[in-house]
């Protein structure tokens, strides 16, 4: 491994853990909506960005190369809001962002796949009602 491959990718870690302290600087569980406290919602800019940085992160950590990686890794955002209803709580993003950080390499090409892909379900913040 050549010396500016691994300055990038220490570079890219510890942006990481600037996004990850950022997110879990927030309420403790007891905090979030309990004790007449409100619940504080999850900035939709902040988490897409930081859950596409996990993601180009993993493709090149496993070596995925779907479509799907080519945007995780691109410069534009790739989301950048949730869908109209879902609210979503800081709490939400940080379980989201640990599960995505802990999955192995088979679970993250299950994630990001062009064609199927699968959500951790501590990602499925507003899941789709079904049609009586």
């Amino acid at each position: 491994m050549k010396l500016g491959q691994i300055v990038t990718r220490r570079s890219a870690r510890l942006a990481l853990g600037f996004v990850v302290l950022a997110f879990s600087t927030a309420p403790v569980p007891g905090d979030v909506g309990g004790c007449s406290q409100r619940a504080a919602e999850l900035d939709p800019e902040a988490f897409f960005s930081s859950k596409q940085f996990i993601d180009c992160e993993r493709c090149n950590e496993c070596r995925i190369g779907t479509r799907t990686c080519e945007r995780a890794c691109g410069s534009e955002l790739v989301q950048r809001s949730f869908p109209e209803g879902c609210v979503a709580l800081v709490h939400d993003g940080e379980v989201c962002l640990r599960a995505l950080l802990a999955a192995s390499c088979d679970e993250s090409r299950a994630y990001l796949r062009d064609e199927g892909a699968t959500t951790p379900g501590e990602c499925n913040f507003c899941p789709l009602r079904e049609v009586e």
